[in-house]
């Protein structure tokens, strides 16, 4: 399991999870915990355990809380860790202390810096010293396996609030074998099921909005379209307007985030995200599971790059580089391209562009690109994508998990989630006499500057919340959301870009075909969660690891070709046909399942 791996460098290591402001270690958190612990001693308790007889609530109103407990203005201040990057917010940050006071619970978020998930979930195992809450993304199932997870089962019958984030089939996908649920994963969740997207949050070959517009916004369809206008902007700017460097294209490589380089053969072959190996549905009765590391797209976009990177448009540090340097580099605007997730970059980027970067169109643009021109692509999912492989969890260290599963019911209320998203009304949005929200151009600029987010704005990002319509039925859970705000806060360059295109937003600059999802779909919901105990999910260990090896020397390498067999040797002694075989019984099991409940395909 990766738990070995994990705690076998947490013994390497000095003890330290750290977060982006400051370290948080095994002896902080057992100090604070101990220090609350006792000022908590000296209260009544103010919640019963809940057992696995609690009645289900009946005919509860949805968006109130059933334990609207009166905590004698004691707030309990509680801590949360998560396996991402982020920016945490100041002390006394204006919207988190009235959160804190209409629920009695004060939650600092720590993110994850200076050392991979792994690592950090290794000291987290080794020491036995555990936050409140915590997101520990692929490693989830490792604190599972090591019983350190309190169970949500009595929690979601509860909270209306909390059960109606998910339908009782899609918990019961949550469930680990011995049946209970540990965690939710809290985004992608439209409040009845009304999709409101603009955005494209997924992954996507990224290019610069001045490099279109340079070009007069050219249809940019296939991956060597993308490269060959890379570099005709690139021969007129090699440089910034200050003497920076210009890069072309960069790849993100480190640790997890490999799959930056390792999965746009499935995309550009036309495949929608299932992560480890894509689904033939040439009979949609019959569904094939193949290997897309292999195919002859594969081998043309390993290709592409390779030439890229002769020619000098691929950073030649892209290998080395850890994922503070990539954002150190896309936060100068220096960098034309790159394939990722949008929320793997955007979010480290949020208050770092400069106006005048804006200005210049360094905003980034999703193109989803095929191998050939004239395919159809599915690089955005429309509708809800649930990953049920792993979200926020409460520790058995959590000192009081009543009241943290009371606050994760309370943050779910309409008043408090317009709160998180929205902000303080008359400050930082107004209502028109239809009811409807709206900013005006000085609040979005304020929620796009860095300072004005960490001490006044706390969205509790990593905890549930919804995208959809509000309870209201007219505004948006989310200002991103929000038709009229969503235009508002494009720059002008992106107002352009669009209209140039014809998009109104940014699903729809991806061009991509809308299709209903698969039963089986994601499947790397699955494949996050292998375990290294049977042959398929050995097999899919080691292919990652030669992967990790190879890929970066096939962009690299002189000789191609020869790199090429190389590591098709070393990739068939992984043994790949017990991962695929592993794979199609996933999905036959899943299409079993779906049939049994009514699915017709």
């Amino acid at each position: 399991m990766k738990y070995r791996k994990a705690i076998a460098m947490a013994l390497l290591l000095t003890f330290a999870f750290v977060g982006c402001s400051k370290t948080v270690t095994e002896e902080s958190i057992k100090v604070r915990h101990k220090e609350i612990k006792e000022t908590e001693e000296s209260k009544e308790p103010k919640f019963s355990e809940p057992t696995e007889t609690d009645p289900e609530p009946t005919e509860v109103d949805p968006t109130v809380d059933p334990y609207d407990t009166d905590y004698d203005d004691q707030i309990l201040d509680l801590l949360m860790w998560i396996g991402y990057p982020g920016n945490e917010i100041e002390a006394d940050n204006t919207i988190r202390e009235i959160i804190a006071e209409k629920t009695g619970v004060r939650v600092e978020q720590v993110y994850i810096t200076g050392q991979t998930l792994d690592e950090a979930v290794g000291v987290m195992l080794a020491s036995g010293q555990f936050p409140d809450f915590i997101d520990a993304g692929a490693y989830s199932e490792d604190l599972y396996e090591n019983d350190v997870l309190i169970s949500w089962d009595s929690y979601i019958d509860m909270y209306p609030n909390i059960r109606e984030l998910y339908t009782d089939e899609e918990w019961d996908q949550f469930r680990m074998d011995d049946g209970h649920v540990y965690w939710a994963n809290v985004f992608e969740n439209h409040y009845k099921d009304i999709d409101t997207t603009t955005g494209h949050n997924e992954e996507a070959f990224w290019i610069q909005n001045r490099v279109l517009k340079e070009f007069g916004y050219p249809k940019i369809e296939t991956l060597d379209d993308y490269f060959t206008i890379l570099e005709n902007y690139y021969e007129l700017y090699p440089t910034m307007p200050d003497g920076t460097d210009i890069i072309p294209y960069t790849i993100m490589c480190e640790d997890w985030r490999y799959f930056c380089i390792e999965n746009p053969p499935m995309y550009l072959d036309g495949y929608p995200n299932d992560g480890c190996c894509i689904v033939d549905v040439s009979n949609p009765a019959d569904p094939v599971v193949k290997d897309y590391n292999t195919t002859d797209t594969a081998k043309k976009y390993f290709k592409k790059l390779n030439e890229a990177y002769s020619e000098g448009l691929i950073d030649p540090d892209f290998e080395s580089m850890n994922y503070d340097d990539y954002i150190s580099k896309l936060s100068t605007g220096c960098v034309l391209g790159m394939c990722d997730q949008y929320w793997d970059f955007n979010y480290s980027l949020v208050g770092t562009y400069t106006q005048d970067l804006i200005d210049l169109g360094c905003e980034y643009v999703p193109l989803g690109l095929t191998i050939e021109a004239g395919m159809k692509n599915q690089w955005h999912s429309f509708g809800d994508t649930n990953n049920y492989a792993s979200g926020i969890a409460i520790t058995t260290s959590c000192i009081d998990p009543d009241r943290a599963f009371n606050f994760l019911s309370r943050i779910l209320d309409q008043d408090i989630h317009d709160l998180r998203f929205w902000g303080i009304e008359g400050v930082d949005y107004l209502v028109d006499e239809n009811g409807m929200y709206y900013r005006t151009s000085e609040m979005r600029q304020l929620w796009r500057d860095y300072s004005y987010l960490a001490e006044h704005v706390c969205k509790y990002d990593y905890m549930p919340q919804w995208l959809g319509i509000s309870r209201d039925g007219k505004n948006a859970m989310q200002p991103s959301e929000q038709t009229s705000e969503f235009y508002a806060t494009l720059s002008q360059p992106m107002v352009d870009c669009f209209k140039a295109y014809g998009a109104t937003t940014y699903a729809e600059m991806m061009g991509a075909e809308q299709t209903d999802h698969y039963p089986w779909y994601p499947l790397w919901t699955w494949s996050n969660n292998l375990s290294t105990n049977d042959d398929g999910g050995a097999a899919f260990q080691k292919m990652g690891q030669t992967k990790h090896k190879y890929l970066p020397m096939l962009v690299k390498s002189s000789d191609f070709e020869s790199t090429w067999e190389e590591y098709m040797t070393a990739y068939e002694d992984c043994n790949p046909q017990d991962f695929i075989d592993a794979a199609q019984q996933e999905v036959d099991a899943r299409l079993e399942l779906a049939r049994a409940n009514g699915y017709q395909g």
